[in-house]
């Protein structure tokens, strides 16, 4: 009698707690999955980082941190028709997109891929951020989904990064998790946000993402104590390139300029403390 009660019990018990779980795992694998298809190293001749990619216009783009991309920047002379004075023009190389290969937990090769630099904030005066494409057309076809909401993450709250940690050859696709510590930590006159995601040198550029997988800043800082590292948030980076002529790189619902305009965009900006820093 008590076996059959207690194989009763678990009959019912079962199909309480079973799906539950079964759907939160899965979730979670569909949201470490999109992270891993998205993410991909920069190289910059000596300096690697972090980028995060999206689809649009048959193009791929990247974000990644300037300080990332700042060694393959460029000035020349060049004398204005107009007024036969010297300017001087900004130029950048092209960096590598590297992107790992993985299946059945094994690493079987790498892709490596030019990628123009597109816009650019310096980190010194200003916003340390970049925008690069891929040379080559639909080269992924997976895409960020951008975080768009009013309200800033409260503390707390958990978070996912993933990122290149000690490089690509070590550590592409690396993933941390942690949570929001605190945000609008003001330094100099820029806003950042304080998250407790474990991260390495390598991990700069790399996307900050919500639980569901939904980007909500980059990576950019980190101190020399673990769990303790600094994004530009979500909110900073739209301000940015709204001023940048590129909202359409973070809100799909934003009207994408055509080839021409875009290459009429300055490739750096140079006055990117365009407004007062919102906490």
């Amino acid at each position: 009698m008590k076996y059959a009660l207690l194989t009763l019990a678990l009959l019912i018990y079962t199909p309480l707690t079973a799906p539950h779980t079964t759907q939160a795992a899965e979730k979670t694998t569909a949201v470490a999955d999109h992270l891993q298809e998205i993410s991909v190293t920069i190289r910059a001749q000596s300096s690697e980082g972090s980028g995060v990619a999206f689809s649009r216009g048959g193009s791929t783009w990247i974000w990644t941190a300037a300080h990332v991309v700042a060694g393959l920047r460029q000035t020349r002379g060049v004398v204005d028709p107009a007024t036969g004075t010297m300017r001087t023009i900004v130029e950048f190389q092209d960096a590598q997109v590297v992107k790992a290969l993985i299946e059945k937990g094994r690493t079987v090769g790498r892709i490596e891929i030019d990628a123009e630099v597109i816009r650019y904030s310096g980190a010194e005066h200003g916003e340390d951020l970049a925008l690069l494409r891929v040379r080559k057309n639909d080269f992924l076809k997976t895409s960020t989904r951008f975080y768009l909401g009013e309200n800033i993450p409260s503390l707390g709250t958990r978070l996912l990064h993933c990122g290149s940690l000690m490089g690509h050859r070590q550590g592409s696709h690396s993933m941390t998790a942690g949570i929001m510590s605190q945000s609008g930590r003001l330094i100099g006159k820029k806003v950042y946000d304080q998250i407790s995601c474990q991260a390495f040198p390598g991990s700069s550029g790399g996307g900050v993402y919500l639980e569901d997988g939904r980007y909500m800043g980059m990576l950019v800082r980190g101190a020399r104590v673990q769990g303790f590292n600094l994004i530009v948030p979500i909110r900073r980076m739209r301000k940015w390139a709204k001023h940048a002529g590129i909202e359409w790189s973070i809100n799909p619902k934003a009207e994408m300029p055509s080839d021409k305009e875009l290459a009429n965009l300055p490739i750096e900006d140079v006055g990117s403390n365009f407004a007062k820093p919102s906490k």
